[in-house]
């Protein structure tokens, strides 16, 4: 282990010598990202592989039993597995991500470079009603964060991998180079400079190229549209847009009802009892609901959306129009259900490709509404297309990730306007009841979504403890007068802390309140310390959060607040102090 670490330190040596830090950082973003794609190939193969020999043989006109054991077996595998190698709870790997950031100066956990991928193989392998793209990203921030721990980089620099590690994560999954940018700068809220873009760009090509290579160039899901955009149905696309943004809105609060109601339930056996039969029976009568949902939505791009009843109970449908809309409906609004089941009880995977399938779902049932009606005839494909865009816009809050994403897959830009006036309208739906999106909803509620706030962002990583200024002259309140100018004769401070023995303080004297007695000499065996010193107001605890300590300043416009811990003294913190580390920080998180 030391022969390692004395190998890196010449390593970082020679690179200081020889490679500017600016190429430095290029080189270690196509790094990041080849090993996101490559993080990407791995878990979709894995999932793929498992879904075929699970369900190879399912007849596709009658139920199959083994749906209702799938699930929960996979949620229970997941459990066991992810307590002995994570000992936490590693579901919403993107908040998790946004709350390193936030809270942690960018360090993830070890374990993060392959927990997430164990456990979502687990979980979605067998079933589960989720996504795999979350986990991804978790696992490609995890490897640029895990970089630059390594390589001892400072905290923008590490901020940029973790930006780096999601991009190639992405644009690996869906080969969509720009859509893996737009996602870092937009749900990360990365800043927008050529310092940062430049080494997104290379991470997103890297992770492109990579699964590229190794699987060819339709990686997950690609598609062409077959009919081409009219702007006489742009009145349709933009009530598609509201109609995306409400769903995404049942989509958000659903899945925040359910899994508050499951983290209420403090028996682990409970919870994946619950959640995991719950997916089972879900998947069972709907089996359109097994796994991410990529094949039955591609079903329903190519053509073949009837074969969405087959292997279930409803197989007899599929050929009444009005009861096979219904069941599109019906699989639309129960995927949320489904999904947060499947996390609720302990599985691991994101809301990505739920609100993909979602969205859609909402523009298969939107047009095929309109179609069945006899009013009027829509491309059912290509509203299912731009429904995908206006859901996951709302959920996600990132209505340009959403755009770029869909355009990408869909192999150009023909389609470009109902995207953007469908994701649009959707994001704006959603924002009048939805302030935050479902990856930043949970951190807003708890007070800990500062990567939307530079300020907070700032203050967030500034610890109390690293401030407190030490050097002032203590007194005892007993004391006299006399004892507290000798203590002034030799203090460069203007406040002097009243502490007893036991370290218990009571108060403070400042030098202008005493100036017009100091020099009484006959008052200095007669006037107590504690009579002329008062308790300030506010005071600091230790452990106190820096954006509390930065409202007490700002409220009481004093420049000097003791810092206690437990009532006992430890020291001050000055208005001076916090402003210097903060204008350091400011300076070390934006500077190109």
């Amino acid at each position: 282990m030391k022969n390692l670490e004395l190998y890196l330190e010449k390593l970082i040596e020679w690179r200081a010598k020889h490679i500017s830090n600016r190429h430095y950082v290029y080189i270690l973003s196509v790094l990041v990202g080849l090993m996101s794609g490559l993080a990407a190939v791995v878990l979709k193969n894995t999932v793929y592989y498992t879904h075929y020999f699970l369900t190879k043989g399912f007849e596709i006109g009658s139920w199959n039993l083994l749906y209702l054991l799938y699930p929960l077996f996979g949620i229970i595998l997941t459990v066991y597995v992810v307590s002995y190698l994570a000992k936490e709870n590693i579901t919403h790997g993107i908040s998790r991500v946004l709350q390193a950031i936030s809270k942690h100066n960018g360090h993830l956990k070890k374990h993060d470079n392959y927990s997430s991928m164990i456990g979502s193989t687990l979980t979605v392998g067998f079933g589960g009603s989720v996504g795999l793209e979350a986990p991804i990203v978790m696992t490609g921030a995890s490897m640029g964060s895990s970089i630059a721990r390594v390589l001892k980089l400072d905290y923008r620099t590490t901020v940029l991998l973790i930006a780096c590690g999601a991009a190639g994560a992405i644009s690996g999954i869906f080969r969509a180079p720009i859509a893996g940018v737009v996602f870092a700068l937009e749900v990360l809220m990365l800043d927008l400079t050529m310092a940062s873009l430049i080494p997104l760009l290379l991470a997103s090509i890297a992770g492109t190229s990579m699964a590229t290579l190794l699987m060819g160039q339709s990686v997950l899901f690609t598609f062409a549209p077959a009919n081409q955009f009219l702007y006489s149905n742009l009145p349709l696309y933009i009530g598609l847009g509201v109609f995306a943004g409400l769903v995404s809105v049942y989509f958000t609060r659903m899945n925040h009802f359910l899994e508050d109601s499951f983290n209420k339930i403090h028996s682990n056996w409970t919870r994946m009892a619950l959640g995991g039969l719950g997916v089972s029976v879900l998947i069972f009568l709907f089996p359109p609901l097994f796994g991410e949902g990529y094949v039955p939505l591609k079903e329903l791009l190519t053509g073949t959306g009837n074969s969405l009843a087959s292997g279930s109970v409803f197989y007899g449908i599929q050929d009444n129009a009005w009861l096979f809309t219904g069941f599109i409906l019906l699989i639309m609004l129960l995927k949320v259900v489904a999904m947060s089941l499947t996390t609720g009880a302990g599985g691991v995977g994101g809301v990505f490709a739920p609100s993909l399938f979602v969205g859609g779902l909402s523009g298969f049932f939107f047009a095929r509404a309109i179609n069945v009606s006899g009013l009027l005839h829509v491309p059912e494909t290509n509203f299912a297309l731009a429904g995908m865009a206006g859901v996951m816009a709302g959920v996600m809050h990132a209505p340009l990730t959403a755009i770029f994403l869909i355009a990408e897959i869909t192999g150009g830009y023909d389609f470009f306007i109902p995207l953007m006036v469908t994701a649009t309208i959707g994001y704006m739906t959603n924002s009048r009841f939805e302030p935050h999106g479902v990856y930043s909803k949970r951190l807003a509620e708890k007070g800990d979504l500062t990567t939307h706030n530079k300020d907070k962002a700032i203050l967030s990583r500034m610890k109390i403890d690293e401030l407190i200024e030490k050097n002032f002259n203590i007194i005892g309140p007993n004391d006299y007068l006399g004892s507290l100018v000798r203590e002034i004769s030799k203090s460069e401070r203007n406040v002097f802390p009243v502490v007893d023995r036991q370290n218990r303080f009571f108060g403070v004297v400042f030098l202008n309140d005493v100036r017009n007695i100091i020099f009484k000499h006959e008052l200095y065996g007669k006037v107590f310390v504690k009579d002329i010193m008062y308790m300030p107001d506010p005071l600091v605890e230790l452990g106190e959060s820096m954006e509390s300590v930065a409202q007490k300043f700002h409220d009481t416009q004093h420049y000097n607040l003791p810092v206690l811990d437990k009532g006992e003294y430890v020291g001050f913190v000055s208005r001076a102090n916090v402003f210097s580390a903060y204008r350091e920080m400011l300076k070390d998180t934006s500077e190109d």
